[in-house]
């Protein structure tokens, strides 16, 4: 009875197994279909979980402990998201984010290659950044992508300036910068 019951075990383990490399699978398969089907040269990724709204009073660019920051449920979120961009075997041809902390940990987590920061992605939301100047150094290096997909962490008021779409934390927009044709998708 004892043999049954591990090998038992062993069968749901192998089972459990290989649904969780299916699901990882169509992670991949739905970030490379967002970018075939639009043939994206860029995908916004709103930061990772980072519970509030905007930030506080006392914010200061260069002090994360003045900002919104992730909590522990957005840094599994972004760990996640990283694992199954690399499943996807996807890599990006540079990796950009905000310098916001909330961003910048985000990009850390994700793990999916180096990465620097770029004022073009900072956050408007409050008039810490100006609106203008923040799309115009974005827009500038929409006319100088490097070849492939730029991979692009930022906030939820940039991509909506972008693209017209207002994403949830963690979610990502696969956008056409010659065509602005956009495709949202999660995979968390």
């Amino acid at each position: 009875m004892r043999q049954f019951r591990v090998f038992v075990r062993l069968v749901l383990v192998f089972i459990l197994s290989i649904q969780a490399q299916t699901v990882g699978a169509e992670g991949g398969h739905i970030l490379l279909e967002a970018i075939t089907e639009i043939d994206a040269d860029v995908v916004f990724m709103r930061h990772a979980l980072a519970p509030g709204f905007g930030d506080p009073d006392n914010f200061s660019l260069t002090k994360c402990n003045t900002q919104r920051n992730l909590d522990q449920v957005g840094r599994s979120q972004a760990i996640e998201i990283g694992r199954k961009i690399k499943e996807s075997g996807l890599s990006f041809s540079e990796v950009l984010s905000s310098e916001w902390c909330r961003c910048k940990e985000t990009a850390q987590l994700l793990d999916i290659g180096q990465w620097e920061t770029f004022s073009g992605l900072n956050s408007f939301f409050q008039d810490y950044a100006d609106r203008g100047e923040t799309l115009q150094k974005l827009n500038i290096k929409f006319s100088d992508l490097k070849t492939g997909v730029t991979f692009m962490v930022t906030h939820q008021v940039v991509i909506r300036a972008v693209t017209g779409v207002s994403v949830g934390s963690g979610e990502l927009v696969a956008y056409n910068s010659s065509t602005e044709l956009s495709k949202t998708f999660r995979l968390d």
